[in-house]
């Protein structure tokens, strides 16, 4: 039985934001949802969040997240403070407690899963994640016998200099016999430079203490800064990246792409340089995206291409071609074998199978059928000043160049719109409509200039 306990009550100073640090962005998530998702994999029993800085931001952001308790930490007085705030919330409690940092966003599951199975079958009162690192600079140092059992962890700022040489560092996740630990929080003091309270000085206070060295030490790597998030950044990246090519997907120059880890991807997708793919998107089969296209928490169907193009929000069904310099927006469904050509921008609008928009040509709130052809310069003027209304197009229909239907307006199956018309009124099926001035030829006439009246 687990109960797991995350560290979320800092400022970050060192941000340089006002957001607290934990609600800073990594690839579509919060550094704290990263770490909460992962956590939510080993099962535990209970996981809280120990809030102090903005807790009442940090609770909001979270509040999705469903059975997660909030602890609070009034004074942040370090990391023993903060455990020590649990206390009360997990009287009573038997099993282990694994505790997180909420600014550590790249560990993976199976590394916690190892840590807690090699805590029980060890009977270990405390279980540490160690890591060697290249350069240990900031972290408390961990100093073991040859069983791996810990003899005693430095923090960096109390190291001396031999002890700094020490390359094996403290990544701030721990396994804890809570009962354990439950008797020892009490005695914890603030005797260094910081005058805080160490969580490490408990492990000080508990035997057996044992390491588990994580493989990959960038799992363990901590945001302090705009720096480290960006470096955090390309590291999940690669991740992704690596995932979805050995699993059938081409990505054509992977250094110029990003793609968040909420996006599912089919085998045979190709992935064009300069493409970004955001949030809950979805890519079927066979489909090429890119390049310089940005796609956000849209499904796209399979055997679609998408040539610099912007969608967000929407649906593309299977075999349609969008682009180039195409915007969907809003909601928009494309259906079958349809066509969105150049500068072509789709808000709010449902477009039934093979219908085409091939160029400079705006649809909003807007609901077309099959087989509609939508003339180049077509616009639906749908917002009157304070309200937004809605176009119907039936099936067949064809709207010549430069037509502007002003909604609310409905136009039936089989219409023609003549070129340069404005209708503003509802047009029956089978129909042809034009709406413009009829035009005036005046043979002979001249405009009159200033030097002819002198």
């Amino acid at each position: 039985m687990v109960a797991v306990a995350i560290l979320a009550a800092g400022r970050g100073t060192r941000m340089k934001s006002d957001l607290p640090k934990v609600l800073h962005s990594l690839g579509g998530r919060s550094l704290i949802e990263r770490i909460i998702l992962t956590a939510l994999e080993i099962e535990p029993k209970r996981q809280l969040a120990i809030v102090g800085y903005q807790g009442e931001k940090v609770k909001a952001a979270l509040q999705h997240i469903p059975d997660l308790e909030f602890v609070e930490q009034t004074e942040q007085l370090g990391t023993g403070h903060a455990v020590q705030q649990l206390l009360p919330h997990l009287e009573g409690f038997q099993g282990d407690l694994l505790v997180l940092n909420g600014d550590v966003p790249l560990l993976r599951s199976q590394t916690l899963k190892h840590l807690i199975e090699t805590h029980q079958q060890h009977h270990n009162a405390v279980t540490l994640l160690t890591a060697h690192v290249p350069n240990p600079q900031g972290y408390g140092r961990v100093f073991c016998d040859g069983q791996n059992l810990i003899k005693q962890i430095v923090e960096d700022r109390d190291c001396n200099a031999a002890q700094k040489q020490n390359h094996r560092i403290n990544a701030g996740i721990y396994c804890f016999n809570w009962p354990q630990l439950a008797k020892v929080l009490p005695q914890l003091q603030a005797n260094n430079n910081q005058k805080e309270y160490y969580l490490t000085d408990a492990c000080n206070l508990m035997q057996p203490v044992m390491a588990v060295d994580v493989e990959d030490y960038e799992e363990i790597l901590g945001i302090n800064d705009r720096k480290q998030l960006a470096t955090a950044y390309e590291i999940l990246q690669e991740r992704v990246k690596d995932k979805w090519m050995a699993a059938g997907v081409t990505i054509i120059d992977p250094k110029s792409v990003t793609i968040d880890d909420t996006v599912l991807l089919e085998p045979d997708t190709i992935i064009e340089p300069q493409t970004h793919l955001r949030g809950q998107t979805v890519i079927k089969s066979g489909s090429r995206i890119g390049p310089g296209s940005s796609i956000e928490n849209s499904h796209i169907g399979e055997n679609v291409t998408i040539l610099y193009s912007v969608i967000s929000d929407s649906a593309v069904q299977s075999g349609s071609r969008i682009g180039p310099y195409a915007h969907l927006r809003g909601h928009v469904e494309v259906g079958n074998g349809c066509r969105i050509g150049n500068f072509v921008e789709l808000k709010n609008t449902a477009l039934g199978d093979r219908s085409n928009v091939a160029h400079l040509s705006y649809l909003g709130d807007t609901t077309a059928g099959e087989r509609v052809n939508i003339g180049a310069g077509t616009i639906t003027a749908n917002y009157d000043g304070v309200n937004k209304h809605q176009t119907k197009i039936g099936d067949r229909t064809k709207t010549g160049s430069n037509s502007v239907l002003v909604a609310p307006i409905t136009l039936g199956s089989d219409v023609t719109v003549a070129a340069g018309s404005t209708v503003t009124e509802d047009v029956p099926d089978d129909s042809l409509v034009i709406a413009r001035a009829r035009q005036v030829v005046k043979p002979g006439w001249q405009l009159k200039t200033s030097q002819d009246t002198e």
